[in-house]
């Protein structure tokens, strides 16, 4: 098992929850959740039961169905069913795939009122209406999500740790990288954007270190998700589908809102607005709001009409862009590698800076205004960061992302005219070394990004 950063969120579960509530996983499939719970499992407790709810009998189920109101014989007969001898208040019970049997679900009320041991269910598409609209949704119960692996966990799982940990000193400090050590975290993050984070693509990249063989690993992944798409998404199926095949698309245009319009001529917002949601709760995408009044509650003034949708993996981004292809092309990935890619490079930097703002768990924004050639500002990615000239209390940070080594901070410096004392270090993260311009600047390089995420902090 690789090396993740929820694994620490666990830990305090366990540690402070002491068995009063349940924990949910949730994420998209193949993120790694059934092999991070069963490691967990099997690391921190003296005794566990996974019970995987895709594979489980109808006589396990029917335990679940019988003996909600008796739970001395529930788990009495659930011991004997499994052959595993549970040890009180040292017990992890797993709920694996719990939304294929929502009852079990509902049941950890009773099971976490009785306290004897810990449970942790995991789950995609977990939240979506169709698995929860029968049940009660307990109360005694803490969400947290895996994500594909951010760029640090793919740094730890290449065995660059300490480079991993240079990075990060690196951009506290706001001191640049060494030129050799600069140009090799280049170089993987070049390749983490063509790999991606989902742990069954990574896995190969590292055994095999074949980008043909990692392609096609991302897309079982893809077509896994459309088969979800179709099984799941109900009435909404074909706008569901028809806006998961058209991301790439979207994102490839210079726009910074999702034109509705590419959906059909009479695509509109409230008849797709399921669809989005759908994909943004299954975690297959993520939704970046435009705000019309940035300030640090962000969300105060998202306009839900104005958005952008980022793939949730950026290497399944790039195979999904030649979905229609028997394979991506190895040129593709030889241009990424090598920075010669002209045509999608853009959107490619711009959602695996998204990626991994989602990884860290922090929430993003954007802002766009149109207007007059003085008043236009496009921004990526608005943030909520600490500020030294407002004694750390928060400010907004603007953050742009740029795929080449040539372009314009125009639209950071309309931004800081226009906000003025609400506005904090603006970004730019572009394919350069780090550098500080005057008090409030900073370039920061692309893979510099995972630090961004985390918070770099006040100076």
């Amino acid at each position: 098992m690789y090396k993740r950063k929820v694994y620490d969120a666990l830990l305090s579960w366990k540690r402070e929850s002491k068995g009063a509530r349940a924990l949910l996983l949730e994420g998209a499939r193949r993120t790694g959740k059934s092999t991070l719970v069963r490691a967990f499992a099997e690391n921190e407790y003296d005794s566990h039961l996974i019970i995987d709810f895709s594979v489980a009998s109808e006589d396990i189920k029917d335990l679940f169905r019988m003996y909600r109101s008796d739970v001395d014989t529930f788990f009495m007969y659930l011991q004997a069913f499994t052959g595993v001898s549970l040890i009180r208040r040292n017990s992890l019970i797993v709920f694996d795939e719990v939304q294929r049997f929502p009852p079990a679900r509902e049941f950890l009320k009773q099971l976490v009122a009785d306290g004897r041991y810990d449970y942790l269910e995991t789950g995609s598409l977990i939240s979506i209406r169709k698995n929860v609209e029968d049940i009660v949704i307990p109360s005694e119960e803490t969400a947290i999500r895996l994500n594909p692996l951010g760029f640090e966990e793919f740094l730890w799982a290449c065995d660059e740790e300490p480079l991993a940990k240079l990075i990060r000193s690196s951009t506290e400090a706001l001191s640049p990288l060494p030129e050799p050590l600069h140009r090799k975290a280049e170089r993987l993050f070049r390749e983490y954007m063509l790999v991606g984070g989902m742990p069954q693509a990574v896995t190969e990249y590292l055994e095999a270190r074949d980008f043909g063989k990692v392609d096609a690993v991302k897309r079982d992944i893809l077509a896994l998700y459309r088969n979800d798409i179709a099984k799941f998404g109900g009435v909404d199926a074909m706008r569901i589908a028809r806006v998961f095949s058209t991301l790439p698309g979207q994102l490839a245009k210079h726009n910074k809102k999702f034109c509705l319009a590419s959906l059909g001529a009479s695509a509109r917002g409230r008849d797709y607005a399921d669809a989005f949601f759908w994909l943004s709760d299954a975690h297959i995408s993520s939704t970046c709001y435009n705000v019309t009044d940035p300030s640090v509650g962000l969300a105060s003034t998202a306009d839900e009409s104005s958005f952008k949708c980022y793939m949730g993996d950026t290497g399944l981004l790039v195979s999904q862009i030649f979905a229609n292809s028997g394979e991506t092309p190895h040129e593709v990935y030889r241009d990424i590698l090598l920075g010669k890619l002209q045509t999608n490079e853009g959107m490619l930097t711009e959602n695996v800076v998204a990626q991994q703002l989602v990884c860290d768990g922090r929430g993003f924004y954007s802002k766009r205004d149109d207007g007059d050639r003085s008043s236009t500002m496009e921004i990526d990615f608005l943030i909520a960061a600490g500020y030294d000239d407002a004694a750390g209390r928060l400010r907004v940070s603007p953050v742009e992302v740029k795929s080449t080594k040539r372009y314009s901070t125009r639209s950071l410096d309309k931004f800081r005219d226009k906000f003025g004392r609400r506005v904090g270090e603006r970004y730019v993260l572009h394919p350069r070394p780090l550098s500080v311009d005057g008090d409030d600047l900073i370039r920061l390089p692309l893979y510099a990004s995972m630090s961004l995420a985390s918070g770099r902090g006040a100076r």
